[in-house]
């Protein structure tokens, strides 16, 4: 059976987020494309929707000077995979035009520079893969094209004075969107052209397009693309995920004996101990039961489907690695942790001296805020294995946001 394909399905597409406004309307204590909405900061977001479309090869975003620490914190929250197709940030100017006429510059000096790029507001964290499709189609097709939807309300034109001058028709209308699609070289020349004059101040790039004497297509808009803006917008934003979003909680478990040595691997820390825990990788009984939780709320097998003691590969390994690929699996479904609890029982060694550095290295490893991460420890009153000193055990239970998956 053929697979009929669109033109555009080979195109060398690019997306520009623009993220380096200050969003002093949000109303809250930092650049609104970094807040957290339940699972996720609003960029964080934003990148992963234009990600979606697998055409899109290379991302980059345009952001503020002053905002590179916050960045770094959004980046290191997605999955692999989006990682590897984001291009350094390109730091913003002072106004939306020079902001984007700096990620267009920092995109042509690529080799090769791209065929279409796709320019998309951080503040729209929910474009739809079908909306980034539909721009990419018509960039193909038309050069030059933009989201819109129909105007609902009727628009009055007003003067200075606030009289009415105008009633256009709202079958005319249109409220325009991001992401915005164009032919790269097109974009970039009207850009060039438009910085070269004094005294123009164009807000979105269909604007320079149009200046530029380019016609600029409108394709079908999404009505659930929300621009977040105000206050209430962010309610609103907050409201929509909690109802999308699922809370899913995972259980582990696990049990070391000890073997000889002098010291062990315990929450990802090396304490100094008269003897060892035995098993195949550094047997961290700690990390085991914190992986086997994230997978188990998954429901996506246990640490010996994915790293079974058969294999060689996992000889002495560290098991740092194991927490990792569960929240990288965690990040790859568009999820979150939102909290991890481990309980180690054993007699010795103390945990109190070193629960803080476990509770900070678990959080390392997982990607996520040590606020996030709870360690405590219990004895058995020196009943069982563990009151006899053979070995350790550790419960944990993770709480992850996941969308639906149906």
């Amino acid at each position: 059976m053929s697979v009929t394909t669109h033109p555009s399905d080979r195109a060398d597409v690019a997306a520009l987020l623009v993220a380096a406004g200050r969003g002093l309307r949000a109303g809250i204590d930092r650049p609104k494309q970094y807040l957290r909405l339940v699972s996720e900061t609003i960029l964080g977001m934003s990148i992963r929707a234009m990600a979606a479309d697998p055409r899109v090869n290379r991302i980059l975003c345009v952001i503020h000077p002053d905002d590179q620490k916050l960045y770094d914190e959004v980046i290191t929250e997605l999955d692999e995979e989006t990682r590897l197709r984001l291009l350094p940030p390109a730091y913003g100017g002072l106004t939306r035009q020079a902001s984007g006429h700096a990620g267009l510059e920092a995109l042509a000096k690529l080799a090769p520079s791209p065929q279409l790029v796709i320019v998309h507001d951080a503040a729209r964290p929910f474009s739809s893969l079908a909306l980034v499709r539909r721009g990419i189609e018509a960039a193909f097709r038309y050069g030059a094209a933009i989201p819109g939807v129909a105007v609902t309300d009727t628009i009055k034109q007003i003067d200075p004075s606030g009289h009415v001058v105008d009633t256009p028709p709202r079958r005319d209308l249109r409220a325009v969107q991001t992401p915005q699609a164009f032919r790269f070289d097109l974009l970039i020349d009207a850009h060039r052209r438009a910085a070269s004059l004094l005294n123009l101040d164009f807000t979105d790039d269909a604007a320079i397009a149009e200046w530029a004497g380019h016609n600029v297509h409108v394709f079908e808009g999404d009505i659930d693309n929300l621009k977040i803006t105000t206050p209430d917008d962010i309610v609103t934003a907050q409201q929509r995920l909690i109802g999308f979003l699922e809370n899913r909680v995972g259980f582990g478990y696990d049990v070391h004996a000890f073997a000889p040595g002098d010291h062990i691997m315990l929450g990802g820390i090396e304490i100094p101990f008269s003897r060892k825990l035995a098993g195949h990788s550094d047997a961290d009984v700690a990390l085991h039961a914190l992986t086997d939780a994230v997978l188990g709320a998954l429901s996506s097998g246990d640490i010996g489907s994915h790293f079974p003691p058969s294999d060689p590969r996992w000889k002495d390994a560290s098991s740092d690695q194991f927490l990792a690929f569960a929240a990288e699996r965690v990040r790859h479904r568009g999820g979150r942790i939102s909290h991890l609890d481990l309980t180690i029982i054993c007699e010795a060694p103390k945990i109190g001296p070193v629960r803080d550095a476990m509770r900070h290295r678990i959080a390392a490893i997982a990607g996520i805020s040590v606020e996030r991460v709870g360690v405590k420890a219990t004895t058995t009153e020196q009943l069982g294995f563990t009151g006899r000193g053979e070995g350790i055990a550790a419960h944990a239970v993770a709480t992850l946001l996941l969308p639906p998956v149906d």
